[in-house]
């Protein structure tokens, strides 16, 4: 739960000691939500990609005393065997650890050549019905294997999977997380995806604290941000700014990413080694944003561990009835 005491801001006690004006932070700022279990933030692990992978994020969480709320991949469901996936699930599960997969094909990965232009084209949405059929049977598929969180990159496919959610062709329990390759910018389009049956959304790195307010002030749907995001997302390094970037987005998933690493998407056992390696330190740039917490007081209102529901949401109504 929330801590009553106003955490430490970063050095304001000596700046304050020589004269050196330290601006206050105002209580309006703050978001007024909490994820349904009272908490404020909650962790993530992303591109973990695969049982290897995995083992060693546990294994390194272990070690270091990293609490991990939720497991992210990127290379998608159809990248991974049955075997792969069952094995993911039942690791997570012992841990009491979410596990979300990215859902099929992208554009970013397909025939299509715009999204090699300058421009990027569509990026990484779904192109044409085939790649959207795709991600249903990726959705259909991981879920029957019992995954219950998966990655969208594109609005018309967080739509669909929303709509077989209503409809009961998903499990009623699965969530939706919006990837931060299309994360929304701007309070309108946070809304738009909530009410497209996001549960989660990442927003780009690169938005302002004042701009988490603006989101707060017309959404409570859980935010999701690297705190340290990879190069290809920014390679912004937010350390300092946890404490504040929680007491403004809350409910917030704090993603522990690593910048000066080479993309590892698709995945496979060519990139063994790196993979491995990046998990690992994934791990303990956690450990180094959890520790920065703990010095400034601000390590209150963690989510209890398990905790992964992201609370009552608004949505759009769909012909199935929701």
């Amino acid at each position: 739960m929330p801590t009553s005491s106003a955490p430490r801001r970063p050095g304001a006690a000596a700046l304050a000691g020589i004269g050196h004006p330290v601006p206050p932070a105002d209580p309006a700022e703050a978001s007024p939500h909490t994820f349904p279990d009272g908490g404020t933030w909650r962790t993530e692990i992303p591109s973990v990609e695969g049982p290897e992978a995995l083992a060693a994020v546990l294994k390194e969480s272990s070690r270091l005393d990293v609490p991990v709320h939720r497991i992210s991949q990127g290379s998608g469901v159809w990248m991974l065997t049955d075997d792969e996936i069952t094995e993911m699930v039942d690791a997570c599960a012992e841990r009491d650890v979410e596990l979300c997969l990215f859902t099929g094909p992208r554009g970013s990965w397909d025939i299509g050549a715009a999204t090699r232009t300058d421009s990027g084209g569509a990026g990484p949405r779904a192109r044409g019905h085939d790649a959207l059929a795709g991600c249903v049977e990726d959705a259909l598929r991981a879920t029957a294997l019992g995954v219950r969180c998966l990655l969208v990159a594109d609005e018309g496919v967080l739509w669909t999977l929303h709509r077989l959610r209503v409809a009961g062709l998903l499990p009623a329990d699965t969530t939706f997380k919006v990837s931060a390759l299309i994360g929304p910018v701007n309070p309108a389009a946070y809304v738009v995806h909530e009410h497209l049956g996001a549960d989660s959304l990442n927003i780009p790195s690169d938005l302002t604290l004042a701009h988490l307010t603006e989101i707060r002030r017309a959404s409570r749907a859980p935010m999701d941000l690297y705190i340290e995001a990879p190069d290809d997302l920014g390679g912004f390094v937010r350390m300092y700014e946890a404490a504040e970037l929680i007491r403004r987005g809350a409910p917030l998933y704090l993603k522990f990413g690593l910048s000066k690493s080479p993309g590892i998407y698709p995945y496979g056992a060519h990139l063994r080694e790196h993979a491995l390696a990046t998990a690992r330190e994934r791990v303990r740039r956690g450990r180094l944003v959890l520790d920065l917490l703990a010095r400034h007081g601000a390590d209150g209102g963690m989510s209890p561990l398990g905790s992964r529901l992201p609370g009552e949401l608004r949505r759009f109504p769909t012909p199935e009835g929701n």
